[in-house]
């Protein structure tokens, strides 16, 4: 009888095949808790939209020199998640890689060299894991979370060392999981390029969790915030977390006109632009001069004439593309929310098996704030 190496078992385990059974979640929502030595864990499939999420069952992973195993209490979803499963983030990725960028849980392995975190440590991760400081450089995709690399939702994750941040002791998992991606852009916005200033307007586009997270991050650093959005009760929401300015872009069309009345003609000096370009010439007239956007998304799509970019030299604006961040503005992040009390705004929670459902609630765009999954 030939010898099954590890390997062996794993792809085994995602063919469905071994012993191991692969439930596709459209025939069942509910997969018994794994034996020893197994866990359960979603895999993407074939991406070709929520229906290529599948819950499976996997060996147990085993840290190697540098690898930290941690049990996985909660995760939360992005934008760019629901992408990856209808193939439109950076082209098809393996079927069995394992989503989500955003997690925390409790270390329960380490493997050889590790020193920064031990066996119960509660952590979560820069979802770019090779992104340590420094400039940016696009090789950071290949160790992504969730796309180059599997993510947090599975019952335990393998992680590298040099992606792991500690959480505060005040920080539950849940929050912890929230922050991390839309947290990490949000501060690489306001504090590492448009290094905002106390008074200075901040206009965030839309209540998902990255606009939220910018609007409780400025606020934290005294600015002013003014906000878009299509329903008047996310709004009023909004102004309850301390917006200044709101602005309903469906009975405001014209609503960089909007912006610059309610700040008597300035404009907002920083911009998160999340939409991209069929927003960009209401985006440029909210603008006041010198003002700095933060080009972080593309969810409105293109635009059906191209935007006008005279203004960006008539006021001398500024934008850059931004892609999340790395672990030591993480770190710093947690020290701020330590301070400061900040918890992040959570939509909804969603239980492990019910992980599709939370994706499909993503994808309605009802939501405010972050979508969370908690692990039993």
């Amino acid at each position: 009888m030939s010898k099954v190496t590890r390997r062996d078992a794993i792809k085994a385990v995602s063919a469905g095949v071994a012993g191991l059974p692969m439930v596709s979640m459209a025939a069942s929502t509910r997969l018994p808790r794994a034996s020893r030595g197994e866990i359960r864990a979603y895999q993407i499939g074939d991406q070709k939209g929520l229906d290529s999420l599948t819950l499976t069952r996997r060996p147990e992973p085993i840290p190697g020199p540098g690898q930290v195993v941690v049990k996985v209490r909660a995760a939360a979803l992005n934008h760019r998640d629901l992408s990856i499963l209808y193939g439109r983030y950076l082209g098809a990725k393996p079927p069995e890689r394992i989503p989500l960028a955003d997690g925390a849980g409790d270390v329960v392995a380490v493997g050889d060299g590790v020193t920064r975190v031990k066996v119960g440590d509660r952590v979560t991760a820069v979802p770019f894991t090779s992104w340590a400081d420094g400039d940016f450089d696009p090789s950071v995709f290949a160790a992504d979370l969730g796309s180059g690399h599997d993510g947090w939702l599975t019952e335990k994750a393998l992680l590298p060392e040099a992606a792991l941040v500690k959480l505060p002791d005040r920080l539950g998992y849940e929050d912890a999981a929230a922050l991390s991606a839309v947290g990490v852009t949000a501060w690489s916005i306001l504090h590492g390029f448009a290094a905002v200033k106390p008074g200075e307007v901040v206009l965030t586009l839309g209540t998902g969790g990255l606009s939220i997270m910018t609007l409780q991050l400025a606020k934290l650093a005294g600015a002013r915030v003014a906000i878009t959005s299509s329903s008047d009760e996310k709004l009023a929401k909004a102004r309850e977390l301390g917006a200044d300015i709101t602005v309903n872009y469906r009975t405001h069309p014209n609503w960089g006109e909007k912006i610059l009345e309610a700040t008597g003609g300035r404009g907002a000096d920083v911009v998160v632009e999340t939409v991209g370009a069929s927003t960009l010439d209401q985006t440029f007239k909210a603008c006041a001069p010198n003002a700095r956007i933060g080009f972080v998304g593309s969810l409105g799509g293109g635009a059906t004439t191209p935007p006008n970019f005279g203004p960006v030299i008539a006021k001398n604006l500024v934008i850059k593309g931004l892609t999340s961040g790395t672990r030591r503005t993480l770190e710093r992040l947690h020290r701020a929310v330590e301070v400061s009390g900040l918890r992040p705004l959570i939509d909804k929670v969603f239980s492990f098996e019910d992980a599709r459902a939370a994706y499909a609630y993503l994808e309605k765009g009802q939501h405010m704030g972050k979508i969370v999954i908690r692990f039993d």
